[in-house]
């Protein structure tokens, strides 16, 4: 999130699978994704006290990428068909490339726990625009608790920032529907090729870029080595962006997504308990109401549209 920092709820994937009996290793899994993607925000406050911003995110794409890369190469997987590169670009630009970087930016003047509430609104701002994308038509139930989830998070980044939206949640929403958006297509991709080839596909999309802006922003952001800054740094790139989204798509395709999206509805809540363990972040008698609330409307959303 990666998601996935995430980060990651593709809850448009049709699983063949989806409807066959758990296998307790799918189920372990996605829970590790789950994990992984929880610690992405505490991660990369830990990065920011070695590197700036745009150091940060360059660096965590182009580590992750030539990691995806060697793992593509090593399994001889052919490159996508012409067709599939716009979509691939679609993922790299939100959810690779954009939503890191907004989130980074975020977290400098947002603490872990605010930023984790607000972005616990992903997975419903993904059902909506797939559910626009594909032209479905959800329940009259699912919209209502998308809207609620909706309203507690806006009300709960309005209470928190004193009346008014601060520049982190404007960062912080932009980071939601882009990703939002980079799901969706990922998710129609994910339906004729594997879905951590899409993810693979879209980190070695990155990969120049990612090795340009590394250089350049290395040159101009000041940067420290410290062990938080270099743990952090690693974890974005090695367990967010390419192991939890890894073992997140295997355990996706074992158990299906009705099942994984259970599991992924603990990651604000898990995501709040680092930010106490990790970073020492006293949280406010808000966050987890309003996460708990946000929980509560996911779960809502995934019973309608089943």
């Amino acid at each position: 999130m990666t998601a996935q920092d995430s980060a990651t709820p593709l809850t448009s994937i049709a699983v063949s699978r989806a409807d066959s009996p758990a296998l307790p290793r799918g189920t372990v899994l996605a829970a590790l994704g789950v994990v992984s993607f929880s610690l992405t925000f505490p991660a990369t406050a830990w990065g920011l006290e070695s590197f700036g911003p745009w150091s940060l995110v360059s660096l965590r794409i182009a580590l992750s990428a030539l990691i995806a890369g060697a793992l593509l190469a090593g399994r001889r997987v052919p490159f996508p068909d012409r067709s599939h590169w716009p979509g691939l670009a679609i993922v790299a630009g939100g959810s690779l490339v954009g939503f890191p970087l907004l989130t980074t930016i975020a977290l400098q003047t947002s603490t872990t726990s605010h930023a984790a509430v607000v972005i616990g609104l992903l997975p419903l701002a993904t059902a909506a625009l797939g559910a626009v994308r594909t032209r479905r038509r959800p329940s009259r139930a699912f919209w209502l608790a998308s809207l609620a989830g909706a309203a507690v998070v806006a009300a709960f980044t309005v209470q928190q920032s004193g009346g008014a939206l601060s520049t982190g949640d404007v960062y912080l929403f932009a980071a939601l529907l882009v990703c939002a958006a980079a799901y969706v297509e990922g998710g129609r991709l994910a339906a004729v090729m594997p879905g951590w080839q899409v993810v693979g596909w879209a980190l070695v999309l990155c990969l120049p870029l990612a090795l340009a802006g590394a250089a350049v922003a290395l040159a101009y952001e000041p940067w420290r080595l410290t062990a938080h800054g270099v743990t952090g740094l690693l974890w974005v790139a090695v367990g967010s962006n390419f192991f939890g989204l890894y073992v997140w798509y295997r355990g996706l395709a074992a158990i299906g997504v009705p099942k994984a999206s259970q599991l992924q509805l603990t990651q604000p809540l898990l995501t709040l308990i680092w930010s106490v363990l990790l970073l020492g972040e006293h949280l406010s008698p808000a966050a987890p109401l309003a996460a708990a609330g946000v929980l509560v409307c996911i779960a809502v959303t995934q019973r309608a549209r089943s």
